[in-house]
């Protein structure tokens, strides 16, 4: 099983949570439809990596995400995460009205930094960033998704149990693109002006 790093210590996800279509900029952006109700679909502990790949039988897209850990059926913990996409198959999927867990839910495709307590971290004051090769592509606050943290945790315990160590993954904002063997991806996670965690990935 893989894991993720929370403080000092490792955690099991036992699946990984994802909402999509939570920005309206990166819903016009690749020409889809604003939902009547939240998208939800999952990876597996398997789709778990701290290793950023630009392919996977075909190239992928990266999707910049606020990433928080479920312990307790609360959020306990705050990251950053990438949702890699195989952006072609999953065109052909959507075109079909099939799943996209081919496209979304390989092996590798949740690349997380480390999680970090949220105590004293005001929740709806987290912006996320991302730069690729020291251009900024993506860059969006909390207040800009469709739904906010605590109501996607509520509609996440509507349906499905969330264990502990559980990894919500919120969205993307518009900005994504594909990923490129040697780009140099840095994300950040701020609260405000004040960042929390920086990471860099080399696409590989």
């Amino acid at each position: 099983m893989n894991s993720v790093r929370f403080n000092n210590t490792l955690i099991t996800p036992s699946k990984v949570l994802c909402v999509g279509r939570n920005y309206v900029d990166h819903i016009k952006e690749l020409n889809n439809v604003v939902p009547d109700q939240m998208v939800v679909f999952n990876k597996p502990n398997s789709a778990i990596t701290a290793t950023l790949c630009a392919k996977h039988d075909e190239s992928l897209h990266y999707e910049t995400e606020i990433c928080l850990v479920v312990q307790g059926g609360q959020y306990v913990g705050v990251g950053v995460g990438l949702d890699l996409t195989k952006r072609q198959l999953q065109s052909k999927l959507k075109q079909k009205g099939l799943p996209w867990e081919r496209a979304k839910a390989f092996n590798g495709s949740a690349v997380f930094s480390k999680f970090i307590a949220l105590d004293h971290i005001d929740i709806t004051e987290l912006k996320l960033e991302l730069l690729i090769n020291c251009v900024r592509v993506q860059n969006a606050h909390v207040s800009q998704m469709i739904y906010s943290p605590q109501m996607i945790l509520e509609e996440l315990a509507t349906f499905t149990t969330l264990e502990d160590n559980d990894v919500v993954m919120t969205g993307t904002p518009q900005g994504v693109g594909e990923v490129h063997a040697g780009d140099a991806f840095l994300a950040r996670l701020k609260e405000g002006d004040t960042t929390l965690i920086e990471i860099e990935w080399i696409a590989q």
